[in-house]
């Protein structure tokens, strides 16, 4: 997606978040796109934003890894041994369909209010859907390519190297994508129900002062941060995922 593109489709949300909080006509339920603007710089300027956005990112980045790691591990273990995947499988389903916020409370109760508890408690809901995507992803494989492999007896770390890994890319790109987009939101129901620092914990503090703005101004931080990974980053690990792809069409 060309950078143009996404300034002005994000132009036009703002456009429209204006004109709501036009027609709303109070500021304490909807304030405008310029005061929470400046809440935002206010809240830089004291430290105060940074301090709590560095504290979310921590618990992003150690849980994301976490999720990611043992997650397509789990995932490639899945694909490849099929009895493994009839026993495990269950278990898996089980995880996804636990609700995340049971999964934090149980995590709080059992290990403790401390760090440890709340990026175990995002890791382990994110681990399921990374396993599951990836075992899709081993099931997808091309069989012409496995046989072109043994044909040229390519060794296990080429064969990963060459063949695994490029197809595996895509499953990998879209699982870090939805990892991120669904860790940091359950990062903030862990701040918000048991930190002492983070968004999630300033958006309940402000949540009980009824500040609409600072809710908006903590939160809209946040989602900027991750749109500034996801076309930064996470934008360039799917162009190297479809390479392959491009090349192989040509």
């Amino acid at each position: 997606m060309q950078i143009h593109v996404v300034f002005v489709s994000l132009a036009g949300l703002i456009v429209l978040w204006w004109g709501a909080a036009f027609l709303e006509g109070d500021p304490a339920v909807l304030p405008n796109p310029r005061d929470v603007w400046a809440l935002m710089i206010a809240e830089t300027q004291s430290g105060e934003l940074p301090r709590h956005m560095a504290a979310t990112l921590r618990r992003v980045g150690f849980a994301f890894g976490l999720a990611m790691i043992f997650g397509v591990l789990l995932g490639l273990a899945l694909g490849a041994y099929t009895q493994l995947n009839r026993w495990l499988g269950p278990w898996v389903v089980v995880l996804l369909n636990v609700p995340a916020l049971v999964v934090i409370v149980l995590c709080y109760l059992w290990i403790g209010l401390n760090e440890t508890a709340a990026i175990t408690a995002v890791a382990v809901n994110k681990t399921a859907m990374v396993a599951v995507t990836i075992r899709e992803g081993v099931h997808a494989f091309d069989p012409k390519l496995a046989d072109m492999a043994r044909v040229f007896q390519m060794g296990r770390r080429k064969r990963f190297r060459h063949v695994t890994l490029p197809q595996l890319w895509p499953f990998i790109a879209s699982s870090t994508r939805n990892g991120l987009a669904i860790i940091w939101k359950i990062v903030l129901v862990v701040e918000f129900l048991g930190r002492s620092d983070g968004v999630g914990f300033q958006i309940h503090l402000y949540f009980q002062l009824f500040e609409t703005g600072y809710v908006l101004a903590y939160a809209l931080s946040f989602v900027a941060l991750m749109l500034v990974i996801e076309y930064a980053v996470i934008g360039q690990i799917e162009a190297r995922a479809v390479r392959w792809k491009t090349v192989q069409a040509q």
